[in-house]
Protein backbone atom coordinates (compact mmCIF):
# COMPACT_ATOMS: atom_id res chain seq x y z
CA UNK A 1 0.00 0.00 0.00
CA UNK A 2 1.32 3.12 -0.68
CA UNK A 3 1.11 6.60 1.35
CA UNK A 4 -1.63 8.15 -1.45
CA UNK A 5 -3.36 4.68 -0.64
CA UNK A 6 -3.76 5.07 3.00
CA UNK A 7 -5.83 8.27 2.32
CA UNK A 8 -7.77 7.26 -1.05
CA UNK A 9 -11.00 7.04 1.28
CA UNK A 10 -10.81 10.91 1.67
CA UNK A 11 -12.73 11.97 -1.92
CA UNK A 12 -14.74 15.14 -2.37
CA UNK A 13 -17.91 13.09 -2.60
CA UNK A 14 -17.18 10.97 0.08
CA UNK A 15 -16.27 13.82 2.61
CA UNK A 16 -19.63 15.80 1.32
CA UNK A 17 -21.64 12.95 1.93
CA UNK A 18 -20.01 12.48 5.37
CA UNK A 19 -20.31 15.74 6.41
CA UNK A 20 -24.06 15.90 5.38
CA UNK A 21 -25.04 12.61 7.17
CA UNK A 22 -22.92 14.37 10.72
CA UNK A 23 -24.47 17.68 10.59
CA UNK A 24 -28.03 15.71 10.24
CA UNK A 25 -27.38 13.92 13.36
CA UNK A 26 -25.61 16.94 15.11
CA UNK A 27 -29.08 18.94 14.28
CA UNK A 28 -30.84 16.01 16.02
CA UNK A 29 -29.05 15.03 18.91
CA UNK A 30 -28.08 18.71 19.79
CA UNK A 31 -32.13 19.51 19.54
CA UNK A 32 -33.21 16.56 21.34
CA UNK A 33 -31.07 17.67 23.98
CA UNK A 34 -32.22 21.29 24.00
CA UNK A 35 -29.00 22.73 23.13
CA UNK A 36 -30.42 23.94 19.98
CA UNK A 37 -33.60 25.27 19.25
CA UNK A 38 -34.96 25.16 15.33
CA UNK A 39 -37.39 27.49 14.36
CA UNK A 40 -40.20 26.05 12.22
CA UNK A 41 -40.72 27.94 8.53
CA UNK A 42 -43.73 28.53 6.85
CA UNK A 43 -42.77 25.91 4.13
CA UNK A 44 -43.09 23.04 6.69
CA UNK A 45 -38.88 22.86 6.65
CA UNK A 46 -36.94 23.93 10.15
CA UNK A 47 -33.87 26.55 10.73
CA UNK A 48 -31.11 26.79 12.95
CA UNK A 49 -28.92 29.85 13.09
CA UNK A 50 -25.60 30.17 14.07
CA UNK A 51 -24.08 32.26 16.89
CA UNK A 52 -23.86 35.75 15.15
CA UNK A 53 -27.38 34.73 13.15
CA UNK A 54 -25.78 35.12 9.57
CA UNK A 55 -25.65 31.21 8.59
CA UNK A 56 -28.95 29.44 8.33
CA UNK A 57 -29.30 25.54 7.89
CA UNK A 58 -32.75 24.51 6.97
CA UNK A 59 -33.86 21.26 7.03
CA UNK A 60 -37.33 19.06 7.20
CA UNK A 61 -37.43 17.16 9.78
CA UNK A 62 -40.36 14.43 11.85
CA UNK A 63 -41.03 15.21 15.40
CA UNK A 64 -41.43 11.89 17.48
CA UNK A 65 -42.11 10.60 20.41
CA UNK A 66 -39.16 11.07 23.28
CA UNK A 67 -38.62 14.35 21.47
CA UNK A 68 -37.06 12.72 18.83
CA UNK A 69 -36.01 15.35 15.73
CA UNK A 70 -35.94 12.61 12.72
CA UNK A 71 -34.46 14.95 10.33
CA UNK A 72 -33.82 14.50 6.34
CA UNK A 73 -30.01 14.85 5.25
CA UNK A 74 -31.42 14.93 1.94
CA UNK A 75 -32.99 17.84 3.36
CA UNK A 76 -29.87 19.91 4.51
CA UNK A 77 -28.75 23.49 3.54
CA UNK A 78 -26.23 25.79 4.74
CA UNK A 79 -26.71 29.53 3.44
CA UNK A 80 -25.16 32.67 4.06
CA UNK A 81 -25.91 36.36 2.83
CA UNK A 82 -28.24 34.62 0.34
CA UNK A 83 -26.05 32.39 -1.26
CA UNK A 84 -25.87 28.44 -0.44
CA UNK A 85 -22.69 27.19 1.20
CA UNK A 86 -21.20 23.82 1.29
CA UNK A 87 -22.08 21.54 4.67
CA UNK A 88 -18.82 21.30 6.35
CA UNK A 89 -19.38 20.07 10.31
CA UNK A 90 -16.42 21.73 11.56
CA UNK A 91 -18.00 24.90 10.50
CA UNK A 92 -20.95 24.36 11.98
CA UNK A 93 -19.45 24.10 15.12
CA UNK A 94 -17.43 27.10 14.47
CA UNK A 95 -20.04 28.73 13.82
CA UNK A 96 -22.61 27.20 16.85
CA UNK A 97 -19.74 27.34 19.63
CA UNK A 98 -21.78 29.28 22.15
CA UNK A 99 -24.98 27.87 21.40
CA UNK A 100 -23.00 24.62 22.09
CA UNK A 101 -21.39 25.62 24.93
CA UNK A 102 -17.46 24.60 23.89
CA UNK A 103 -14.97 26.20 25.35
CA UNK A 104 -11.59 27.72 23.84
CA UNK A 105 -9.97 24.99 25.58
CA UNK A 106 -12.54 21.89 24.44
CA UNK A 107 -13.55 23.17 20.86
CA UNK A 108 -9.81 22.37 19.04
CA UNK A 109 -10.15 18.60 20.51
CA UNK A 110 -13.45 18.29 19.86
CA UNK A 111 -12.89 19.36 15.99
CA UNK A 112 -10.23 16.36 15.91
CA UNK A 113 -13.02 13.69 16.84
CA UNK A 114 -15.38 14.72 14.44
CA UNK A 115 -12.40 15.49 11.90
CA UNK A 116 -11.43 11.40 12.81
CA UNK A 117 -15.43 10.07 12.95
CA UNK A 118 -15.74 12.07 9.16
CA UNK A 119 -12.76 10.03 7.86
CA UNK A 120 -14.01 7.26 9.37
CA UNK A 121 -17.81 7.24 7.08
CA UNK A 122 -15.37 7.95 4.64
CA UNK A 123 -14.02 4.73 4.91
CA UNK A 124 -17.07 2.83 5.33
CA UNK A 125 -18.65 4.73 1.93
CA UNK A 126 -15.87 2.50 0.17
CA UNK A 127 -17.05 -0.61 1.53
CA UNK A 128 -19.37 -2.76 -1.08
CA UNK A 129 -22.83 -1.89 -0.26
CA UNK A 130 -24.66 -4.44 1.89
CA UNK A 131 -28.29 -4.62 2.05
CA UNK A 132 -29.69 -4.50 5.28
CA UNK A 133 -31.32 -7.78 4.29
CA UNK A 134 -28.18 -9.27 3.33
CA UNK A 135 -26.34 -8.39 6.34
CA UNK A 136 -29.15 -10.00 8.32
CA UNK A 137 -28.43 -13.37 6.63
CA UNK A 138 -24.57 -12.82 7.66
CA UNK A 139 -22.23 -14.63 10.04
CA UNK A 140 -21.42 -12.59 13.88
CA UNK A 141 -18.31 -11.05 12.70
CA UNK A 142 -19.90 -10.10 9.56
CA UNK A 143 -22.45 -8.11 11.52
CA UNK A 144 -19.98 -6.17 13.80
CA UNK A 145 -18.05 -5.12 10.92
CA UNK A 146 -20.52 -4.51 9.01
CA UNK A 147 -21.65 -1.56 11.05
CA UNK A 148 -21.72 2.07 10.15
CA UNK A 149 -23.41 4.22 12.56
CA UNK A 150 -21.60 3.74 16.10
CA UNK A 151 -23.15 5.14 19.35
CA UNK A 152 -26.58 6.42 17.88
CA UNK A 153 -26.53 9.47 20.52
CA UNK A 154 -23.18 10.87 20.19
CA UNK A 155 -22.45 13.15 17.60
CA UNK A 156 -18.71 12.32 17.71
CA UNK A 157 -18.55 8.92 18.63
CA UNK A 158 -15.49 7.71 16.33
CA UNK A 159 -12.76 9.94 17.32
CA UNK A 160 -10.11 7.60 18.54
CA UNK A 161 -7.50 10.28 19.22
CA UNK A 162 -4.09 8.71 18.80
CA UNK A 163 -4.65 6.07 16.02
CA UNK A 164 -2.87 7.40 12.64
CA UNK A 165 -4.74 6.45 9.73
CA UNK A 166 -2.11 2.87 8.82
CA UNK A 167 -3.45 2.27 12.93
CA UNK A 168 -7.03 3.21 11.63
CA UNK A 169 -6.96 0.50 9.33
CA UNK A 170 -5.24 -2.11 11.24
CA UNK A 171 -7.56 -1.83 14.06
CA UNK A 172 -10.81 -0.26 13.66
CA UNK A 173 -13.41 -2.74 13.68
CA UNK A 174 -14.94 -1.82 10.45
CA UNK A 175 -12.04 -2.45 8.68
CA UNK A 176 -12.26 -6.32 9.39
CA UNK A 177 -8.08 -6.45 9.74
CA UNK A 178 -6.89 -9.49 11.46
CA UNK A 179 -4.67 -8.92 14.70
CA UNK A 180 -2.33 -10.94 16.47
CA UNK A 181 -1.70 -9.04 19.91
CA UNK A 182 1.56 -8.30 21.53
CA UNK A 183 2.53 -10.86 25.03
CA UNK A 184 4.32 -9.73 27.47
CA UNK A 185 5.82 -11.07 30.58
CA UNK A 186 5.24 -9.31 33.81
CA UNK A 187 7.05 -9.88 36.68
CA UNK A 188 4.96 -11.18 39.72
CA UNK A 189 6.35 -8.32 42.07
CA UNK A 190 4.38 -5.66 40.33
CA UNK A 191 1.37 -7.93 38.49
CA UNK A 192 -2.36 -9.82 39.40
CA UNK A 193 -3.53 -12.42 37.82
CA UNK A 194 -7.10 -13.32 39.32
CA UNK A 195 -9.85 -15.77 37.55
CA UNK A 196 -13.38 -17.37 38.47
CA UNK A 197 -13.70 -19.84 40.89
CA UNK A 198 -12.12 -23.46 39.24
CA UNK A 199 -9.59 -21.33 37.24
CA UNK A 200 -6.04 -21.97 37.54
CA UNK A 201 -3.14 -19.72 35.80
CA UNK A 202 -1.42 -22.35 34.22
CA UNK A 203 -3.37 -23.99 32.54
CA UNK A 204 -6.21 -20.91 31.29
CA UNK A 205 -3.17 -20.14 29.70
CA UNK A 206 -2.20 -23.02 28.04
CA UNK A 207 -5.48 -23.22 26.91
CA UNK A 208 -5.59 -19.82 25.20
CA UNK A 209 -1.97 -19.92 23.87
CA UNK A 210 -1.53 -23.62 22.95
CA UNK A 211 1.63 -25.82 23.83
CA UNK A 212 3.50 -24.55 21.08
CA UNK A 213 3.61 -20.62 21.94
CA UNK A 214 4.14 -21.30 25.26
CA UNK A 215 6.88 -23.19 25.34
CA UNK A 216 8.25 -20.37 22.89
CA UNK A 217 7.69 -17.24 24.96
CA UNK A 218 9.42 -19.43 27.80
CA UNK A 219 12.13 -20.35 25.99
CA UNK A 220 12.41 -16.54 25.39
CA UNK A 221 12.35 -15.93 29.29
CA UNK A 222 14.71 -18.44 29.95
CA UNK A 223 17.19 -17.34 27.19
CA UNK A 224 17.72 -14.10 29.17
CA UNK A 225 18.57 -15.81 31.98
CA UNK A 226 14.56 -15.49 33.69
CA UNK A 227 12.32 -18.00 35.34
CA UNK A 228 9.12 -18.25 33.51
CA UNK A 229 7.70 -19.50 37.18
CA UNK A 230 8.12 -15.56 38.38
CA UNK A 231 5.87 -14.08 35.43
CA UNK A 232 2.70 -13.50 34.48
CA UNK A 233 1.32 -13.48 30.60
CA UNK A 234 -0.07 -10.26 29.80
CA UNK A 235 -1.71 -9.79 25.97
CA UNK A 236 -1.62 -6.15 24.73
CA UNK A 237 -3.31 -4.29 21.99
CA UNK A 238 -0.09 -3.73 19.23
CA UNK A 239 -1.08 0.18 19.48
CA UNK A 240 -0.55 0.51 22.88
CA UNK A 241 2.88 -1.59 22.87
CA UNK A 242 3.93 0.64 20.00
CA UNK A 243 2.64 4.11 21.03
CA UNK A 244 2.73 3.79 24.87
CA UNK A 245 4.31 0.73 26.69
CA UNK A 246 7.73 0.84 24.95
CA UNK A 247 8.16 4.22 25.78
CA UNK A 248 5.58 5.00 28.89
CA UNK A 249 6.81 2.18 30.65
CA UNK A 250 10.93 2.47 29.05
CA UNK A 251 11.82 2.02 33.03
CA UNK A 252 9.98 -1.27 33.27
CA UNK A 253 11.30 -2.77 30.25
CA UNK A 254 14.91 -1.50 31.15
CA UNK A 255 14.65 -3.39 34.50
CA UNK A 256 13.13 -6.92 33.02
CA UNK A 257 10.12 -5.67 34.63
CA UNK A 258 8.16 -6.67 31.50
CA UNK A 259 10.27 -8.62 29.15
CA UNK A 260 8.24 -8.45 25.16
CA UNK A 261 7.75 -12.05 24.21
CA UNK A 262 6.25 -11.13 20.62
CA UNK A 263 3.08 -11.66 18.88
CA UNK A 264 0.85 -14.84 19.44
CA UNK A 265 -0.05 -17.32 16.96
CA UNK A 266 -4.10 -16.71 16.85
CA UNK A 267 -5.83 -14.08 14.80
CA UNK A 268 -7.87 -11.78 16.51
CA UNK A 269 -10.87 -9.23 14.98
CA UNK A 270 -11.81 -5.95 17.06
CA UNK A 271 -15.08 -5.35 18.21
CA UNK A 272 -17.64 -2.27 18.09
CA UNK A 273 -15.90 -1.26 21.68
CA UNK A 274 -12.32 -0.88 19.79
CA UNK A 275 -10.28 -2.40 22.73
CA UNK A 276 -11.85 -5.80 23.11
CA UNK A 277 -11.14 -8.57 20.30
CA UNK A 278 -13.11 -11.54 19.17
CA UNK A 279 -10.87 -14.97 18.31
CA UNK A 280 -11.19 -15.57 14.72
CA UNK A 281 -8.38 -18.54 14.73
CA UNK A 282 -10.84 -20.31 17.32
CA UNK A 283 -14.48 -18.70 17.69
CA UNK A 284 -15.07 -20.73 21.34
CA UNK A 285 -12.03 -19.19 23.14
CA UNK A 286 -12.28 -16.53 24.98
CA UNK A 287 -12.37 -12.98 23.99
CA UNK A 288 -9.33 -10.74 25.20
CA UNK A 289 -10.02 -7.12 26.19
CA UNK A 290 -6.93 -5.02 26.44
CA UNK A 291 -6.14 -1.56 27.48
CA UNK A 292 -5.88 1.25 24.77
CA UNK A 293 -4.70 5.04 25.70
CA UNK A 294 -6.82 6.01 22.98
CA UNK A 295 -9.61 9.23 23.53
CA UNK A 296 -12.74 7.85 22.44
CA UNK A 297 -16.15 9.44 22.84
CA UNK A 298 -15.74 10.74 26.11
CA UNK A 299 -13.14 8.63 27.76
CA UNK A 300 -9.24 7.37 27.56
CA UNK A 301 -10.06 4.00 27.26
CA UNK A 302 -7.37 2.01 29.41
CA UNK A 303 -8.11 -0.77 31.69
CA UNK A 304 -7.44 -0.20 35.43
CA UNK A 305 -5.20 -3.20 37.13
CA UNK A 306 -6.92 -2.22 40.28
CA UNK A 307 -10.01 -2.66 39.15
CA UNK A 308 -8.90 -6.51 37.25
CA UNK A 309 -8.93 -7.44 40.72
CA UNK A 310 -12.20 -8.43 41.83
CA UNK A 311 -13.53 -8.52 37.94
CA UNK A 312 -13.96 -12.39 37.83
CA UNK A 313 -15.57 -12.18 41.73
CA UNK A 314 -17.80 -10.34 40.00
CA UNK A 315 -19.11 -11.80 37.36
CA UNK A 316 -19.17 -15.13 39.53
CA UNK A 317 -21.63 -13.71 41.86
CA UNK A 318 -23.71 -11.74 38.86
CA UNK A 319 -23.92 -15.40 37.08
CA UNK A 320 -25.04 -17.20 40.48
CA UNK A 321 -27.74 -14.60 40.88
CA UNK A 322 -29.50 -15.29 37.20
CA UNK A 323 -29.14 -18.60 37.77
CA UNK A 324 -30.84 -18.87 41.16
CA UNK A 325 -33.85 -16.49 39.85
CA UNK A 326 -36.54 -18.07 38.16
CA UNK A 327 -37.80 -14.63 36.27
CA UNK A 328 -34.18 -14.21 34.68
CA UNK A 329 -33.93 -17.34 34.02
CA UNK A 330 -36.98 -18.04 32.18
CA UNK A 331 -36.03 -15.02 29.99
CA UNK A 332 -33.26 -17.12 28.18
CA UNK A 333 -30.83 -14.23 30.43
CA UNK A 334 -27.24 -15.20 30.27
CA UNK A 335 -24.19 -13.35 30.84
CA UNK A 336 -20.72 -13.99 29.18
CA UNK A 337 -18.55 -13.84 32.11
CA UNK A 338 -15.47 -11.81 32.65
CA UNK A 339 -13.42 -15.01 33.54
CA UNK A 340 -10.23 -14.10 34.23
CA UNK A 341 -7.74 -10.78 34.60
CA UNK A 342 -4.20 -9.79 34.37
CA UNK A 343 -3.13 -6.02 36.00
CA UNK A 344 -0.02 -4.73 36.32
CA UNK A 345 1.22 -1.58 38.28
CA UNK A 346 3.40 0.55 37.59
CA UNK A 347 4.75 1.65 41.28
CA UNK A 348 5.68 5.31 40.01
CA UNK A 349 2.78 6.27 38.56
CA UNK A 350 0.47 5.42 41.15
CA UNK A 351 2.58 7.38 43.84
CA UNK A 352 2.18 10.18 41.25
CA UNK A 353 -1.34 10.00 40.23
CA UNK A 354 -4.51 9.72 41.86
CA UNK A 355 -6.45 5.85 41.49
CA UNK A 356 -9.07 7.54 37.78
CA UNK A 357 -5.74 8.79 36.47
CA UNK A 358 -4.97 7.09 32.51
CA UNK A 359 -1.46 6.60 33.78
CA UNK A 360 -2.74 3.48 36.27
CA UNK A 361 -4.72 2.45 32.86
CA UNK A 362 -1.97 1.35 30.72
CA UNK A 363 -1.50 -2.35 31.80
CA UNK A 364 -4.38 -4.83 32.33
CA UNK A 365 -6.29 -7.07 30.53
CA UNK A 366 -9.50 -9.11 30.71
CA UNK A 367 -10.62 -12.74 29.33
CA UNK A 368 -14.26 -12.67 28.57
CA UNK A 369 -16.35 -16.05 27.22
CA UNK A 370 -17.33 -16.45 23.96
CA UNK A 371 -21.14 -16.85 23.45
CA UNK A 372 -20.57 -18.99 20.53
CA UNK A 373 -20.13 -22.35 22.70
CA UNK A 374 -23.63 -21.65 23.94
CA UNK A 375 -25.83 -21.68 20.72
CA UNK A 376 -28.19 -24.25 19.34
CA UNK A 377 -28.90 -25.31 16.13
CA UNK A 378 -29.99 -22.89 13.65
CA UNK A 379 -28.95 -20.40 15.99
CA UNK A 380 -26.87 -17.21 14.82
CA UNK A 381 -25.69 -13.86 16.83
CA UNK A 382 -25.60 -10.64 16.51
CA UNK A 383 -25.08 -7.10 18.71
CA UNK A 384 -27.50 -5.66 19.48
CA UNK A 385 -26.07 -1.93 18.19
CA UNK A 386 -26.84 -3.48 14.45
CA UNK A 387 -30.88 -3.36 15.30
CA UNK A 388 -30.48 0.83 14.74
CA UNK A 389 -28.30 0.35 11.34
CA UNK A 390 -29.62 1.35 8.16
CA UNK A 391 -27.92 0.73 4.91
CA UNK A 392 -27.65 2.81 1.55
CA UNK A 393 -30.92 2.96 1.12
CA UNK A 394 -32.31 3.88 4.59
CA UNK A 395 -33.32 -0.09 4.98
CA UNK A 396 -32.95 -1.06 8.49
CA UNK A 397 -31.54 -4.32 9.75
CA UNK A 398 -34.67 -4.62 12.32
CA UNK A 399 -37.00 -4.43 9.49
CA UNK A 400 -34.55 -6.86 8.02
CA UNK A 401 -34.73 -9.36 10.83
CA UNK A 402 -38.70 -8.97 11.23
CA UNK A 403 -38.94 -10.11 7.54
CA UNK A 404 -36.64 -13.00 7.67
CA UNK A 405 -38.42 -13.87 10.81
CA UNK A 406 -42.42 -14.30 9.28
CA UNK A 407 -43.67 -12.44 12.75
CA UNK A 408 -45.83 -9.48 13.17
CA UNK A 409 -43.72 -6.37 13.49
CA UNK A 410 -45.62 -6.32 16.84
CA UNK A 411 -45.07 -10.55 17.63
CA UNK A 412 -41.29 -9.73 16.62
CA UNK A 413 -41.10 -6.14 19.22
CA UNK A 414 -42.65 -8.85 22.11
CA UNK A 415 -40.32 -11.16 21.57
CA UNK A 416 -37.41 -8.69 21.34
CA UNK A 417 -38.62 -7.24 24.69
CA UNK A 418 -39.02 -10.24 26.88
CA UNK A 419 -35.57 -11.10 26.14
CA UNK A 420 -33.58 -8.51 26.48
CA UNK A 421 -36.12 -5.38 28.68
CA UNK A 422 -37.86 -7.70 31.15
CA UNK A 423 -34.41 -9.02 32.51
CA UNK A 424 -33.73 -5.30 33.15
CA UNK A 425 -37.15 -4.47 35.03
CA UNK A 426 -36.55 -7.44 36.88
CA UNK A 427 -32.69 -6.68 37.82
CA UNK A 428 -33.89 -3.31 39.12
CA UNK A 429 -37.06 -4.01 40.70
CA UNK A 430 -36.04 -7.23 42.56
CA UNK A 431 -32.42 -6.15 43.33
CA UNK A 432 -31.90 -2.70 43.12
CA UNK A 433 -28.90 -3.88 40.37
CA UNK A 434 -28.83 -1.97 36.88
CA UNK A 435 -26.58 -2.78 33.84
CA UNK A 436 -25.33 -0.60 30.78
CA UNK A 437 -27.39 -2.07 28.06
CA UNK A 438 -26.63 0.00 25.15
CA UNK A 439 -26.63 -1.71 21.80
CA UNK A 440 -22.79 -2.43 21.82
CA UNK A 441 -22.71 -4.17 25.35
CA UNK A 442 -25.89 -6.72 24.69
CA UNK A 443 -25.46 -9.87 21.76
CA UNK A 444 -29.16 -11.09 20.62
CA UNK A 445 -28.88 -14.45 19.88
CA UNK A 446 -31.59 -15.25 16.83
CA UNK A 447 -33.80 -17.85 14.91
CA UNK A 448 -34.63 -17.24 11.56
CA UNK A 449 -34.55 -13.45 12.41
CA UNK A 450 -36.19 -13.75 15.66
CA UNK A 451 -34.66 -12.84 18.82
CA UNK A 452 -34.65 -16.22 21.12
CA UNK A 453 -32.70 -14.60 24.27
CA UNK A 454 -30.31 -11.93 24.92
CA UNK A 455 -26.61 -12.67 26.11
CA UNK A 456 -25.47 -8.91 28.48
CA UNK A 457 -22.12 -8.39 28.13
CA UNK A 458 -19.30 -5.68 29.97
CA UNK A 459 -20.45 -6.89 33.17
CA UNK A 460 -17.56 -5.63 36.11
CA UNK A 461 -17.23 -2.28 35.09
CA UNK A 462 -20.62 -1.18 33.93
CA UNK A 463 -23.03 -2.99 37.13
CA UNK A 464 -23.89 -1.27 39.46
CA UNK A 465 -26.41 -2.14 42.63
CA UNK A 466 -27.80 1.17 43.70
CA UNK A 467 -28.70 -0.29 47.12
CA UNK A 468 -26.40 1.49 49.95
CA UNK A 469 -26.86 -1.26 52.37
CA UNK A 470 -27.17 -4.76 49.88
CA UNK A 471 -25.77 -7.40 51.49
CA UNK A 472 -22.89 -8.34 48.92
CA UNK A 473 -19.51 -10.44 49.22
CA UNK A 474 -16.65 -8.26 50.22
CA UNK A 475 -14.94 -8.60 46.88
CA UNK A 476 -17.97 -7.74 45.02
CA UNK A 477 -18.86 -4.66 47.05
CA UNK A 478 -16.92 -2.21 44.34
CA UNK A 479 -20.53 -2.33 42.10
CA UNK A 480 -22.42 -0.61 44.95
CA UNK A 481 -23.12 3.08 44.57
CA UNK A 482 -25.38 5.70 46.22
CA UNK A 483 -27.47 7.21 44.18
CA UNK A 484 -30.56 9.55 44.91
CA UNK A 485 -33.76 8.35 44.62
CA UNK A 486 -35.31 10.51 41.71
CA UNK A 487 -32.42 9.35 39.44
CA UNK A 488 -32.61 5.54 39.96
CA UNK A 489 -34.97 4.85 37.37
CA UNK A 490 -33.09 7.05 34.57
CA UNK A 491 -31.02 3.38 34.07
CA UNK A 492 -33.78 2.75 32.50
CA UNK A 493 -35.64 5.87 31.25
CA UNK A 494 -32.32 7.09 29.50
CA UNK A 495 -30.20 4.34 29.03
CA UNK A 496 -33.03 1.88 27.24
CA UNK A 497 -35.91 4.52 26.48
CA UNK A 498 -33.87 7.38 25.05
CA UNK A 499 -30.68 6.06 24.12
CA UNK A 500 -32.17 2.83 22.12
CA UNK A 501 -35.86 2.47 21.80
CA UNK A 502 -35.81 6.22 20.33
CA UNK A 503 -33.63 5.50 17.48
CA UNK A 504 -35.20 2.04 16.96
CA UNK A 505 -39.09 3.30 17.01
CA UNK A 506 -38.51 6.20 14.84
CA UNK A 507 -36.85 3.89 12.05
CA UNK A 508 -39.42 1.36 12.48
CA UNK A 509 -41.75 4.02 12.03
CA UNK A 510 -40.29 5.83 9.53
CA UNK A 511 -39.84 3.02 7.04
CA UNK A 512 -43.65 2.38 7.71
CA UNK A 513 -43.29 -0.85 9.82
CA UNK A 514 -44.31 -0.48 13.33
CA UNK A 515 -46.14 2.93 13.48
CA UNK A 516 -44.83 4.67 17.11
CA UNK A 517 -47.91 3.88 18.88
CA UNK A 518 -47.81 0.14 18.12
CA UNK A 519 -43.88 0.55 19.59
CA UNK A 520 -44.73 1.68 22.08
CA UNK A 521 -48.18 0.09 23.29
CA UNK A 522 -46.06 -3.14 22.82
CA UNK A 523 -42.99 -2.10 25.20
CA UNK A 524 -46.35 -0.98 27.58
CA UNK A 525 -47.78 -4.11 27.54
CA UNK A 526 -44.63 -5.95 28.19
CA UNK A 527 -43.87 -3.60 31.10
CA UNK A 528 -47.29 -4.73 32.60
CA UNK A 529 -47.18 -8.00 31.77
CA UNK A 530 -43.84 -7.96 33.62
CA UNK A 531 -46.01 -6.52 36.75
CA UNK A 532 -48.71 -8.78 36.74
CA UNK A 533 -46.19 -11.89 36.96
CA UNK A 534 -44.21 -10.34 39.84
CA UNK A 535 -46.99 -8.52 42.36
CA UNK A 536 -44.60 -9.62 45.75
CA UNK A 537 -43.18 -6.41 44.23
CA UNK A 538 -45.80 -4.25 44.09
CA UNK A 539 -44.81 -1.58 46.32
CA UNK A 540 -41.38 -1.07 44.29
CA UNK A 541 -43.55 -0.60 41.26
CA UNK A 542 -45.63 1.89 43.45
CA UNK A 543 -42.21 4.16 44.10
CA UNK A 544 -40.55 3.76 41.32
CA UNK A 545 -43.66 4.25 38.80
CA UNK A 546 -42.38 3.01 35.13
CA UNK A 547 -45.76 4.57 33.77
CA UNK A 548 -44.66 7.89 35.53
CA UNK A 549 -46.09 11.05 33.25
CA UNK A 550 -42.65 12.41 32.34
CA UNK A 551 -38.99 11.30 33.38
CA UNK A 552 -35.65 13.82 33.43
CA UNK A 553 -34.05 14.04 30.16
CA UNK A 554 -29.99 13.03 30.95
CA UNK A 555 -27.93 14.83 28.00
CA UNK A 556 -25.15 12.68 27.04
CA UNK A 557 -23.73 14.76 23.99
CA UNK A 558 -23.20 17.59 26.66
CA UNK A 559 -21.17 15.55 29.07
CA UNK A 560 -18.52 15.33 26.38
CA UNK A 561 -19.15 19.08 24.79
CA UNK A 562 -18.32 20.11 28.22
CA UNK A 563 -15.30 17.20 29.38
CA UNK A 564 -14.08 15.07 26.25
CA UNK A 565 -11.18 14.14 28.01
CA UNK A 566 -13.42 12.61 31.00
CA UNK A 567 -16.82 13.16 30.70
CA UNK A 568 -17.48 11.43 34.09
CA UNK A 569 -16.59 10.95 37.29
CA UNK A 570 -16.51 7.61 37.73
CA UNK A 571 -16.49 7.32 41.65
CA UNK A 572 -19.78 9.88 41.11
CA UNK A 573 -21.75 8.93 37.91
CA UNK A 574 -25.10 10.61 39.05
CA UNK A 575 -23.29 12.90 40.13
CA UNK A 576 -22.18 14.15 36.79
CA UNK A 577 -25.81 13.71 35.09
CA UNK A 578 -26.63 17.03 32.67
CA UNK A 579 -30.40 17.17 33.44
CA UNK A 580 -32.09 19.72 31.40
CA UNK A 581 -35.89 19.84 31.79
CA UNK A 582 -38.29 16.34 31.17
CA UNK A 583 -39.86 14.04 28.23
CA UNK A 584 -42.66 13.08 28.34
CA UNK A 585 -42.96 8.87 29.29
CA UNK A 586 -43.91 7.19 25.79
CA UNK A 587 -45.59 5.00 27.70
CA UNK A 588 -47.05 6.56 30.20
CA UNK A 589 -50.42 7.09 27.93
CA UNK A 590 -50.86 3.15 27.91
Amino acid sequence: MTLADTVAHLSPERWEQANRQLIRKALAEFAHERLLTPEALDDGRYVVRSDDGLTAYRFTAVRRALDHWQVDAGSLTRHRDGAELPLAAMDFLIELQQTLGLSEEILPVYLEEISSTLSGTCYKLTKPRVTSAELAGSGFQAIEAGMTEGHPCFVANNGRLGFGIHEYLSYAPETASQVRLVWLAAHRSRAAFTAGVGIAYEDFIRQELGEETLERFHATLTAQGLDPADHLLIPVHPWQWWNKLSVTFAAEVARRHLVCLGEGDDEYLAQQSIRTFFNSSDPHKHYVKTALSVLNMGFMRGLSAAYMEATPAINDWLAQLIEDDPVLRSTGLSIIRERAAVGYRHLEYEKATDPCSPYRKMLAALWRESPVPTLKDGESLATMACLLHLDHAGASFAGALIDRSGLTPTEWLRQYLRAYYTPLLHSFYAYDLVFMPHGENVILVLKDGAVQRAVYKDIAEEIAVMDPDAALPPEVRRIRVEVPEDKKLLSIFTDVFDCFFRFLAANLAGEGILAEDGFWRTVAEVTREYQDANPQLAEKFRQYDMFAPEFALSCLNRLQLRNNEQMVDLADPSGALQLVGTLENPIAGF
